[in-house]
């Protein structure tokens, strides 16, 4: 028997995006260590099944439908594990509904979060873990970030899972405080990936030779592009010449070396080019290996959420730019477990340079109070994953 778990995992077409992929070895670390096996749902089941050494099933099928066709689909499913109704042959969801035959539970891992700007992911995992319930399995939820934008009907949806979850975990306070409203009990900590291979065990302070890492996402909320790189594009001139060598890596881009870059990959060469200080890039390669170099970097400026919480336990000074709402509640969470508050909103970027040296002054504070919080936030994950266990072992 296993955990059925689902995360937004599976490399195609050579495209990783590293904080999805952190967050369910996260899972599968904390599991394994406490006895739990899992099984994986992912987009390309063979490739995160090599990843992982765990068993991986395929999606439940709602990629391209409308919302609709997805509601119907959501019922229909939960008819087949309740053994009301049966799957046509070759449905892309028969494999998940097997693997819930000998599961032990269901667990609902971060990565997707469950806003109305993809539905896809609300719908997955609502009718996954109203499948379990269907089947009298226990549900739980970890690592999620809810809204802020969710329309009635999803809210719903993501209320009545929350609710009848055995457990429910996320990772910022203003996700806890929507949950809460719902009548959902919540537990609110920081990322399921914070410490992922072991993170820092002591916090001594960002690296003196470190790089300023960059890490930047394409969400730019409406904005002019061209605006905003030659504005980011500006402040990584004057972090070269006031804190040290500008480092790229993109957490959601090309796997490997050699690639042509696409993803965060191909705004970082856009942004490079406006530059007139020069700079040096670093594949995506794999999780651990992007939170071991977050964790070193001397500065990060970042509009990524996974280089924030992979840096901040580590005492990295961090200057993070928010896109809109939902990028500000995940942004601010993250630093705001550490300590820091250096959210800046992209049409802020003439305070940037300011900001940036503000946070670089501020190191050794940083560092201090990282350290002061890295035992704490290190025994309540550790707790959290103790009653994860328990409740679907």
């Amino acid at each position: 028997m296993g955990v059925l778990t689902i995360g937004d995992i599976g490399v195609v077409s050579g495209m990783i995006h590293i904080g999805d992929e952190a967050m369910f070895e996260a899972a599968r670390d904390e599991l394994g260590a406490r006895g739990v096996d899992i099984v994986g749902v992912s987009s390309a089941p063979e490739e995160s099944s090599a990843r992982y050494g765990v068993p991986c099933v395929p999606r439940l099928g709602f990629v391209g439908l409308d919302r609709d066709a997805a509601a119907r689909r959501a019922e229909r499913l939960v008819a087949a594990a309740g053994g009301r109704a049966t799957l046509e042959s070759g449905d892309p969801a028969a494999a998940a509904l097997a693997a819930l035959g000998d599961a032990s539970g269901v667990l609902i891992a971060g990565g997707g979060n469950l806003a109305s700007r993809w539905p896809v992911h609300v719908f997955e995992r609502t009718t996954l873990a109203a499948m379990a319930r269907a089947r009298g399995l226990p549900v739980v939820v970890s690592g999620q970030t809810f809204g802020p934008d969710l329309e009635p009907a999803d809210a719903d949806r993501v209320a009545g899972m929350v609710r009848a979850a055995a457990r429910t975990g996320v990772r910022e306070h203003a996700s806890a405080q929507l949950a809460r409203s719902w009548g959902a009990a919540v537990h609110a900590g920081v990322d399921d990936a914070s410490f992922l291979g072991g993170g820092p065990r002591a916090t001594n302070g960002p690296a003196a030779s470190g790089p300023v890492l960059v890490s930047l996402s394409g969400w730019f909320a409406g904005r002019p592009a061209d605006e905003v790189e030659r504005g980011i594009a500006a402040l990584l001139d004057r972090a070269a010449d006031t804190v040290g060598p500008v480092v790229f890596h993109a957490h959601f881009g090309p796997e490997t070396a050699g690639a042509v870059p696409a993803g965060d990959a191909a705004l970082h060469e856009r942004v490079r080019s406006r530059m007139r200080r020069p700079s040096e890039v670093v594949p995506s390669g794999d999780s651990r290996t992007a939170a071991a170099l977050a964790r070193t970097a001397r500065v990060l400026v970042t509009s990524r959420y996974h280089p924030a919480v992979f840096a901040a336990p580590a005492g990295v000074p961090i200057l993070s730019l928010a896109a809109d709402a939902y990028t500000r509640i995940k942004l601010g969470g993250a630093l705001g477990h550490w300590g820091q508050d250096a959210v800046l909103d992209l049409d802020e970027l003439a305070d940037a340079p300011a900001r940036l040296d503000a946070a670089a002054a501020s190191a050794p504070r940083i560092a201090r109070e990282a350290a002061a919080r890295l035992a704490g936030h290190r025994s309540a994950a550790s707790t959290w994953w103790d009653a994860v266990a328990a409740a679907l072992a």
